[in-house]
């Protein structure tokens, strides 16, 4: 809504040197969304005035009409002699009055004015279009003024050249704004001054002899009133100080009778539709669109009417798409001398849905789909009527036609210091009542109060909609800022904790978090290779999802993780190690629908235990994924490129923030490669996978070729131990390396677990540090090379004791994979 601030100084007695940044920010503090103040006209400088066309001569020779015309300007020109101005344009005659600006003068954008030669001629400066002068879209002619101005009068001051404009943002519990008649009363309550009602005029009644009105669907329309004008002059313009304020409002003009109904729209948020009188036939009915039924619209379009279609119509058919567009067949035209003027209160609902059916969205819809006051039909009408009559010689019909539906009063009752318990501030009664009654409700009762809201407000519905009005005017700025002071003993829970120590954890690893939408689509589940049977293809679906390509809620982490690698390796990253947290959404069976819980009270432990009981299973789990080189190369050496083996690490360094080791054994699972997965597991619990990708989800995705991941649940792994600082011992430490050859098929991790349980409590690590297969190794069989490390808490060890850890260590793994000490 563009609210030009001269309009509103009509309606609020706002101070003299109120700017519209100012009021701009006044209307902030109280609710509004001013998005900008235009200052039109800020860089229009004068001499600008009103001119006397004194002589006009006709220049021959040249490709177009050229007119040399002399010009009485007054004193303005400082000499009081004509001033010489040369002008192409050809829709004016000596004696009319035009605009002119003078050498030194400046017109909107910065267009400069001087003294130049053209044409043969010295022009002294040039007459002015409505174009020009930044008050309109017409460049066809120069601006003709009607009446008589005396010639030297400023024409800035005239046609209101100057003005602040703000554009406000209008949310849709705020309909009543979309009007000069809404914006002005916030301001004059901002500024404590008086308000004038622009829709407080007496309305002549008594029975029309135009067309009657009926209304077959209350549920559509519950108020209609249409007035008739006749005699109406077709070549009747709007006056200046209209179309310009329609111009600063972002509206163009058209013809008195369509400028008449914008404007009124414009002040009073009431849409007016107009209607040629003579092509009209018998009464007008308001009901929903029949089977089968069209309607060509002022947009030359031909609409197929749907039954909700709500439509004002006569007894030959359809007239206009109630409160959205008019039809052509009912257009006024040129030739138009009788109007038929028709004001409504339409359902809210009804003309949004219609609007978003014919894709049809116009400023009458606009207004209508956020509320309009049901009480201004009749006065815009009669307003319009009498601007018609008063600007296009028209006459009144008298009487008028109205028929209505009874709509019941809303009351709401709210205790009297509600707003006090919802802002936590001390308001008063008195201050209640005072600001509820600024807003235009009527109040009465002493502690508790029964509130009837205004016309123009319906979407005050309950108390709390009344404890916004009156905080919103008090100020949000005067309600007190304080920490909120918790519990002590009470801090992050142990999971919580554990979730932080994860991401802290793969950060100082290398790599980035990152956080997708939790959406899928069943292309996901195809380029990840999942059987028909996998349960990850048993996902949710949104009943209204943010795009239609992932109407799905994600069953693992792998997607997003796998888009964003794909993202940002296809934008030059080629070495790329993300991570990601998130839960994921696993329904065991049929997902119950969530009950509706009333908004006046808490939820009792039952409603909870049945909101949980509608939610899918939604396991927290954490998802790494890697591309490209994991060490760089340099002056230091080659680099080296990420492997599933980084990915396991990955793993191992999230579960050791749990404090749990994981045990990897050889698995095959999709969406890893067949022979480069690895289970994971925390005791004898699965907890994950990890691995290289498989080719064909690699290709999916378009992903580097060999690019691994890794996801596990975090819940598998156990409640969260708080970590715990290991003992350093002061004594040194004893290393001992054995290369043990064992069959191909047997997983180094299995030698290493049984290492490990052989070494007994001595051993502080295990670390595999060479991996052989050759011809000392045996056909089927390699080599693995590990360095074992001793070190006692409480003293140094001897070589006897550290040689016994390592045989026994041997001996294990001897036993249980069959491996043989290398060189024995």
């Amino acid at each position: 809504m563009r609210a030009p601030l001269s309009w509103l100084r009509e309606y609020a007695d706002l101070p003299a040197g109120v700017t519209g940044r100012e009021l701009a920010a006044r209307l902030i503090d109280a609710g509004l969304e001013v998005e900008t103040v235009e200052r039109a006209g800020d860089d229009v400088r004068g001499p600008l005035v009103v001119g006397e066309v004194l002589a006009i001569e006709e220049l021959t020779g040249f490709k177009k009409p050229i007119r040399y015309c002399q010009v009485d300007v007054g004193k303005a020109n400082g000499t009081g002699e004509p001033q010489n101005i040369v002008c192409g344009a050809t829709n004016f005659a000596v004696g009319d009055r035009i605009v002119a600006i003078l050498p030194g003068g400046s017109l909107p954008g910065g267009f400069e004015i001087g003294a130049r030669k053209t044409y043969g001629k010295v022009s002294e400066g040039m007459i002015c279009s409505v174009s020009e002068l930044g008050i309109g879209e017409d460049h066809d002619g120069i601006l003709v003024l009607p009446g008589a101005p005396e010639p030297g009068t400023d024409a800035i001051e005239l046609l209101g050249l100057r003005d602040d404009v703000l554009d406000i943002a209008v949310t849709p519990d705020r309909g009543y704004c979309l009007s000069i008649r809404g914006v002005a009363r916030e301001a004059a309550t901002a500024y404590g001054v008086a308000f004038r009602d622009p829709a407080d005029v007496e309305v002549p009644t008594g029975e029309g002899e135009g067309p009657g009105v009926a209304i077959a669907d209350p549920s559509a329309c519950d108020r209609i009133v249409l007035r008739e004008v006749r005699g109406l002059d077709p070549s009747a313009r709007a006056p200046m100080w209209m179309r310009v304020r329609l111009h600063r409002a972002g509206m163009r003009s058209v013809s008195l009778a369509v400028d008449v109904a914008n404007y009124l729209m414009l002040e009073l948020g009431q849409p007016l539709h107009t209607f040629d009188g003579n092509k009209v036939s018998g009464p007008i009915t308001v009901r929903r669109a029949e089977p089968g039924e069209k309607l060509e619209t002022l947009d030359h379009v031909e609409r197929k009417l749907h039954p909700e279609d709500v439509l004002i119509a006569d007894t030959t058919g359809p007239l206009s798409l109630a409160g959205t567009m008019g039809g052509l067949a009912t257009e006024i035209g040129d030739a138009s001398t009788s109007t038929v003027i028709e004001a409504a209160h339409f359902d809210e609902i009804g003309v949004a849905k219609m609007a978003r059916r014919h894709k049809l969205h116009s400023e009458a819809s606009y207004r209508f789909e956020r509320g309009v006051d049901r009480e201004l039909a009749h006065r815009a009408a009669y307003r319009a009527a009498a601007l018609l009559a008063e600007l296009g010689g028209a006459e009144i019909v008298p009487g008028v036609s109205s028929a209505e539906a009874p709509v019941a009063p809303v009351a709401i009752t709210i205790p009297a210091d509600h707003p006090d318990r919802v802002a936590g501030v001390a308001y008063g009664r008195d201050t209640v009542v005072r600001r509820l009654e600024q807003v235009g409700c009527t109040v009465a009762g002493d502690a508790t109060l029964t509130v009837t809201p205004p016309s123009w407000r319906p979407d005050l519905t309950d108390p709390n909609d009344l404890a916004e009005e009156v905080i919103r005017l008090e100020g949000y700025e005067n309600i007190p800022s304080r920490a909120p002071r918790p519990a002590a003993g009470h801090g992050l829970t142990g999971a919580q904790r554990l979730r932080r120590r994860v991401g802290r954890a793969l950060a100082g690893a290398g790599y980035v978090e990152t956080i997708n939408f939790p959406f899928a689509a069943e292309k996901d589940w195809d380029a990840l290779q999942l059987p028909a049977e996998d349960p990850r293809r048993r996902a949710l679906r949104l009943a209204n999802p943010l795009s239609e390509d992932e109407p799905l809620l994600r069953t693992t982490l792998l997607p997003g993780l796998l888009k964003a690698l794909a993202r940002n390796t296809g934008r030059g990253f080629a070495d790329v190690a993300l991570f990601e947290r998130g839960v994921v959404f696993r329904p065991d069976g049929p997902v119950a629908s969530a009950p509706r819980l009333p908004v006046d009270r808490g939820p009792s432990a039952d409603e909870i235990a049945s909101l949980d009981a509608a939610l899918p299973d939604q396991p927290e789990r954490v998802a790494a994924v890697l591309a490209g080189g994991r060490e760089p190369s340099g002056w230091w050496g080659a680099g080296r490129p990420a492997t599933w083996a980084d990915a396991i690490e990955a793993a191992r360094t999230v579960a050791r923030e749990a404090g749990v080791e994981l045990r990897v054994e050889a698995d095959r699972h999709e969406p890893w490669h067949p022979g480069r997965c690895a289970a994971l597991y925390a005791g004898d619990v699965l907890v994950g996978h990890a691995g290289e990708l498989h080719p064909r989800t690699i290709k999916a995705y378009g992903l580097p070729a060999r690019s691994c991941a890794m996801e596990l649940e975090l819940r598998a792994l156990g409640e969260p131990a708080a970590p715990r600082a290991p003992h350093v011992s002061t004594y040194p430490v004893a290393t001992q390396d054995v290369a043990l050859i064992v069959a191909e098929d047997v997983p180094a991790a299995t030698v290493e677990a049984a290492l490990r349980d052989g070494a007994g409590e001595l051993l502080e690590s295990v670390r595999l540090f060479d991996v052989y297969t050759g011809e000392q190794a045996g056909p089927g069989r390699r080599s693995l090379a590990y360095t074992l490390r001793f070190r006692a808490p409480d003293r140094t060890l001897t070589a006897e004791e550290s040689g016994a850890a390592r045989d026994a260590a041997v001996a294990a793994a001897a036993e249980r994979t069959g491996a043989v000490l290398r060189g024995a």
